[in-house]
């Protein structure tokens, strides 16, 4: 069995353009899906692709991890976020023509399910960009989280703290103290609620400040209060948090989840296998983290490929505390992939298809080319005219 070719496919979803990445063998019929997306980088994930193509056709495609060792020490330059996103894509779709091969779910073949159901939860609006980033007012919000518990979720995640720099306004913490009342009063105690901070904190002091007006609602945990990168920090926080940190979400190589890990500085990681390099590597840092007494809480708040790909991840690994999710983010969502997400109150249930248990429409696909990504980006600047982060 041989790789003769890997393609591309972009699907403009408003906020992101997903990117399917096709593995094509010498096998008739025989190919394999996986995503790569990455917002506001999408040419340059699939001009990776491109380059990195001649390094592996030729290839068996069940020889995964050589392939990832080969795209990853074959490049010379090390590779950052889009080359890793692209290796992702191309490494998800090996284990999809693998499974497809032996008639198997990826999940059995990366060791076999280690529980009967996975925990997940979504955002407002169901992934809807306005609902997620947009909603400040404490009544929409409340209103939009009842909508979330009607459809059987108990667990959410909000984005609402202020673009904030290096101090906490009184102003803001009064906002935050009222948004997040408002949310936990509205759902009641039996809803799990997350909290992304979204990097929006320059500093440790900020950060705690906003932290110590979340813990009295009790969040099941408050992702990325300060931007990756600065551990001395982050550990500072975690150490001293009264609530649950996360964070993890845009690193990509195993070194970096190393140094979180052995610095002890959170308390929940949250590797995305669009940009980790795949399965394979989520799984070694999943190893990593269960050494080190650290749950997961994978980040995926991209496309229906990398959702089918969370859940074979998410069943074959122990030390999941629960599943980001954004089915629906777009009305035609399950139009262009055939899903293997079940979801049972909030909770996906286990798929036996072989493979990733998907198949592409890419004539729907097709009705929605590459477009602009929409630059939400472009609102973090405060009142003064500071650039701060997103």
């Amino acid at each position: 069995m041989k790789i003769t070719d890997i393609t591309t496919l972009v699907v403009n979803a408003e906020m992101r353009n997903w990117i399917f990445v096709k593995v094509v063998t010498n096998q008739p019929g025989l190919y394999g899906w996986g995503e790569a997306t990455l917002e506001w980088k999408t040419r340059g994930v699939v001009g990776t692709i491109e380059d990195l193509k001649p390094l592996i056709i030729g290839r068996d495609p069940r020889d995964i991890e050589q392939i990832v060792r080969i795209l990853q020490k074959q490049s010379f330059w090390r590779l950052g976020v889009i080359g890793m996103s692209a290796i992702s894509g191309i490494e998800q779709a090996l284990w999809d023509i693998c499974g497809k091969a032996l008639g198997e779910p990826v999940w059995r073949l990366l060791g076999g399910k280690v529980r009967d159901e996975l925990p997940v939860y979504t955002h407002l609006g169901l992934g809807d960009m306005r609902a997620v980033y947009e909603t400040f007012d404490p009544t929409a919000l409340a209103e939009s989280a009842l909508a979330l518990v009607e459809q059987g979720y108990n667990a959410l995640k909000v984005v609402f703290i202020p673009y904030t720099h290096y101090t906490a306004t009184t102003k803001g913490l009064r906002h935050v103290d009222s948004l997040m009342r408002s949310l936990r009063e509205a759902v009641g105690d039996d809803v799990e609620l997350m909290v992304d901070f979204h990097g929006r904190c320059a500093s440790a002091a900020a950060a705690m400040r906003y932290l110590e007006v979340l813990a009295p609602y009790r969040p099941l945990f408050v992702e990325e209060p300060i931007p990756p990168g600065e551990i001395a920090s982050l550990k500072t926080i975690t150490t001293n948090s009264p609530c649950t940190i996360a964070t993890g979400e845009r690193l990509v190589h195993l070194d970096d989840f190393e140094n979180l890990f052995s610095s002890r500085a959170t308390h929940i990681a949250q590797p995305d296998l669009c940009h980790v390099g795949g399965l394979s590597q989520g799984r070694k840092i999943a190893s990593m983290a269960e050494a080190a007494g650290i749950g997961l809480a994978p980040h995926n708040p991209l496309g229906p490929i990398a959702g089918a790909v969370a859940l074979h991840f998410g069943f074959a690994t122990p030390n999941i505390i629960i599943q980001e999710e954004m089915v629906g983010a777009v009305p035609w969502y399950d139009e262009v992939v055939s899903l293997p997400m079940r979801r049972v109150k909030s909770a996906w249930q286990l798929s036996e298809a072989s493979g990733l248990g998907i198949e592409v429409n890419e004539k729907v696909a097709a009705l929605h080319p590459f477009k602009q990504e929409i630059l939400h980006t472009q609102h973090a600047v405060t009142a003064d005219g500071t650039v701060v982060d997103w």
